[in-house]
């Protein structure tokens, strides 16, 4: 054991020891001075405590808002139109429940101070009012729904359809990343399928790029028929990144959020909306970016600023290092970015990649086939030890 364990173990065994004693003089002073008399004493200290402890708890709720509110993320503004309206939900949450609990605490400690212990005095039994009950169950019942509508409105705000002109982008998670997902010039995302998948051919979301026979097992390891898959014409000109996805200033995006492996959740706490990312089942949600990343860099005094994703559901023993990154340009910026990506086909197969005189491959003819081999069993997803 180091110097400074058996240096803290010493003082941890003198405070117990001293606490002790502190107690055994506690009992010698109340048989020399009697019972009741050392209650009595004992009672006025501890309500005069009370007082003591309200007061200084209610400077330090104070305080340590003054002292660290700027290093929350409340103290910048709403980087989306969504978030604007979470953010004032949250505030007038914050002003009906502090109010709440200032005046709770108050009358709590204040009625432990006056109503102390006195043998000039007798407690009143008060054991029912019905019209107390009444309106202590009814309000707080009547705000709360006010308080969960809103925030059913907002939410279905969120989630529902995004304004035509959105730029679409997907977003898939992993363990312990994200990937990107943009539409190419025809607009229209490409057919994938989870056995396609395969990182050593720079397909991370298996895109239907070839046709594909798979020749299907069971349980057994019997064969148990095929399924043909076809090629999507649609998947030639998408555009897939680990980058970050960027986005445009005043123009609305949607994200279609999707999960390779365990379920994970896109956390964007600069625009004040979060969604899960579920296996197997896609979820939306749309917002519009209202600061660029520069312009937020000059809001936050941060010249590193930098909005991020984050991973708001425990997802295995990486999860901490699931950090993503978004970029919100000018639209031009966007178009300039967007013209030096090329399709994730392209990168797979430059030699076959697709052109606007030719938009099939020849890789993606009937006559060429993938083969694959699967067992006809649901995908067993390994989550990582916690």
């Amino acid at each position: 054991m180091t110097t400074t364990g058996i240096f803290l173990l010493t003082i941890l065994a003198l405070g117990f020891l001293i606490t002790f004693q502190i107690a055994k003089a506690s009992e010698y002073v109340s048989v020399l001075k009697g019972e009741k008399k050392a209650f009595e004493q004992s009672n006025k200290v501890n309500a005069f405590l009370m007082v003591v402890f309200l007061v200084l708890g209610l400077i330090g709720v104070w305080w340590c808002n003054h002292l660290l509110f700027d290093k929350t993320l409340m103290a910048q503004p709403s980087a989306s139109d969504h978030g604007e309206n979470i953010d004032r939900m949250l505030y007038i949450t914050i002003v009906i429940t502090g109010i709440v609990f200032i005046i709770t605490q108050i009358l709590l400690f204040w009625f432990a101070f006056k109503y102390q212990y006195s043998s000039k005095r007798e407690a009143f039994f008060y054991p029912h009012n019905n019209k107390l009950e009444l309106i202590w169950t009814t309000v707080p019942a009547i705000t709360l729904c006010i308080l969960v509508g809103f925030g059913l409105y907002y939410w279905f705000r969120i989630t529902g359809d995004a304004p035509k002109d959105s730029l679409v982008v997907e977003i898939t998670g992993k363990q312990f990343g994200w990937i990107y997902r943009y539409p190419g010039k025809d607009n229209t995302f490409g057919k994938k399928y989870y056995r396609m998948i395969d990182e050593g051919k720079n397909n991370q979301l298996g895109l239907n790029w070839l046709d594909t026979t798979i020749h299907k097992k069971d349980h057994n390891g019997n064969p148990a028929g095929t399924v043909e898959i076809k090629a999507d014409p649609a998947t030639y000109d998408d555009i897939v990144t680990n980058e970050a996805i960027y986005m445009v200033k005043d123009q609305p995006v949607k994200l279609v959020i999707n999960s390779r492996d365990v379920v994970h959740d896109v956390g964007l706490s600069h625009f004040r909306l979060k969604m899960d990312a579920v296996p197997g089942t896609p979820t939306t949600m749309w917002f519009t970016p209202k600061y660029t990343t520069e312009e937020m860099r000059k809001i936050t005094g941060n010249p590193k600023f930098e909005y991020e994703i984050s991973c708001d559901q425990m997802c295995g023993n990486g999860h901490y290092s699931m950090k993503g990154l978004i970029k919100v340009v000018t639209k031009d910026e966007f178009i300039l970015w967007r013209a030096k990506q090329k399709a994730a086909y392209a990168l797979a197969f430059p030699e076959k990649s697709a052109t606007p005189e030719n938009p099939v491959p020849a890789a993606a003819d009937s006559s060429t086939k993938a083969t694959a081999v699967a067992h006809e069993v649901k995908p067993v997803i390994a989550a990582a030890k916690p």
